[in-house]
C-alpha cells in the first residue's frame, strides 16, 4: 500500500471514529445533544450556512451530480488499483458520515421544541379536535377568498420573494420562541425537482452544505410550509413532527398571505385526517365549508402526488421510515402526523 493511500485510510478512520464518538455522546451523555444543537450547531449554521447562502442554487444538488461523475470516472481510471479505490472510499465515507453527525445526527437527540415552547401535548377530545378544525377552516377561508387577487398565491410569480418571505417568517417565529432565533439562510429549490417528486418528497435538508432544499414542482400551496419546515432543521430541531409544527407556526405568524394560507391549510390537512378517523360526520361537515379554491388546491395536490405512486415512492417511504427509526423516532413516518397534538396544545395556550 502506497504512503498516500495509507494517509487516506487513516484520515477516513479518524473521521469514522469522530462520528461514532458524536453519536455515542449524543445518545448516552445527558444534555450533550441539547447543548450541541443550540451552541456548536448554531455556530455552524452561522458560518457554513452563510457561505453557501451566497449561491442562489442548491450546492448539494450540483455537488451530488459532480460526486457521482467523479466517482465513476475515478473507479474507471483506477479499476486495477483496488487498494487506492478502497482507501479513498473509506476517506469519503468517513468524511460524509462525520459531516452528517456534526450537522444533523446529534440534533436528533436534543431536547424537544415543545419543551422550549412550554407546550405539553397530551390526550385530546373529539370536541377539541373538531374546534381546532373549525378554527383552521375559518382561517383558510379568510386567507384565500374565492374572489380577488390570485398572483400573490402563485409560486411561479413569487419565486425570489417567497424565499425571502420564508426567512422573514422564521424570524417572526424566532421573536415569539427564542429557540428559533439566530441566522437563517434562504431555502433553495432543487433544479431537477422531479428527483424529489418520484420519491414523493416535498423537501430535504442537506447536512453536508447546511441547506434547506425544496421541491419546486409541487402545487403552490405546499411550497411555503415546506420551506419553513426545512428551515426548522437549521434551528437544531430534526424531529419531523416538530419540524411540521414549526413550519406551521412560522407560516401563520408571517405577514405574507400565501404563507399564512399554506400554514393553515397544511394544518387543516393533518387535523382533518385525525378528525376523519375520529368523527367522519364532523369531518365531512367542515370539509364542505372550505372555500372552493382551497378544495381545488387539495384536489390538485392529490392529483400531483398520485402520478408518482409506484415502486420508487414505496422504496423511498420504506427508507425514510427506517431512517427515522434509526434516529430514535420510534413511530417512523407516522411521526409526521403527531403535529396535531402540538397544534392543539398551542391553540389551548393562546
Amino acid at each position: 500500500m502506497e504512503k498516500k493511500d495509507k494517509r487516506y485510510l487513516k484520515a477516513g478512520a479518524a473521521f469514522l471514529g469522530a462520528a461514532a464518538l458524536l453519536k455515542i455522546s449524543a445518545k448516552y451523555m445527558p444534555g450533550f445533544a441539547t447543548w450541541y444543537a443550540h451552541s456548536v450547531y448554531k455556530a455552524i449554521v452561522g458560518i457554513v450556512g452563510k457561505v453557501f447562502d451566497i449561491f442562489p442554487f442548491s450546492v448539494v444538488e450540483i455537488g451530488l451530480y459532480g460526486l457521482i461523475l467523479a466517482a465513476v470516472l475515478y473507479i474507471k481510471w483506477n479499476f486495477r488499483k483496488s487498494e487506492a479505490v478502497l482507501c479513498r472510499g473509506v476517506f469519503l465515507t468517513g468524511t460524509l458520515l462525520f459531516l452528517y453527525m456534526s450537522n444533523c445526527g446529534v440534533n436528533y437527540h436534543a431536547m424537544a421544541f415543545s419543551r422550549y415552547a412550554g407546550l405539553e401535548p397530551g390526550k385530546y377530545t373529539v370536541e377539541e379536535l373538531t374546534e381546532l378544525c373549525r378554527y383552521l377552516t375559518e382561517q383558510v377561508n379568510a386567507c384565500r377568498p374565492d374572489e380577488g387577487e390570485t398572483a400573490a398565491f402563485s409560486y411561479e410569480k413569487n419565486r425570489r420573494a417567497w424565499r425571502q418571505a420564508a426567512v422573514e417568517a422564521m424570524k417572526a417565529a424566532g421573536a415569539e420562541f427564542p429557540a428559533l432565533g439566530g441566522y437563517c439562510p434562504k431555502p433553495k429549490e432543487v433544479v431537477v425537482s422531479q428527483i424529489l417528486s418520484v420519491q414523493q418528497l416535498c423537501g430535504v435538508y442537506s447536512p453536508f452544505t447546511v441547506e434547506a432544499n425544496y421541491n419546486g414542482d409541487m402545487p403552490d400551496y405546499n411550497v411555503p410550509h415546506t420551506m419553513c419546515h426545512e428551515l426548522s432543521h437549521l434551528k437544531g430541531f430534526m424531529r419531523e413532527d416538530e419540524a411540521n409544527f414549526i413550519g406551521y407556526l412560522a407560516c401563520i405568524l408571517s405577514e405574507d398571505p400565501a404563507f399564512r394560507y399554506s400554514g393553515y391549510l397544511t394544518g387543516w390537512v393533518y387535523a382533518g385526517n385525525a378528525l376523519a378517523s375520529a368523527d367522519m360526520e364532523a369531518y365531512l361537515e367542515l370539509s364542505g365549508k372550505l372555500c372552493e379554491r382551497a378544495r381545488q388546491d387539495l384536489a390538485d395536490n392529490n392529483a400531483f402526488w398520485n402520478q408518482y405512486e409506484g415502486k420508487v415512492a414505496e422504496a423511498a417511504a420504506q427508507w425514510n421510515d427506517a431512517y427515522l427509526k434509526m434516529n430514535d423516532q420510534k413511530d417512523g413516518v407516522r411521526s409526521y402526523g403527531r403535529m396535531v397534538d402540538l397544534m392543539l396544545a398551542y391553540e389551548s395556550s393562546q
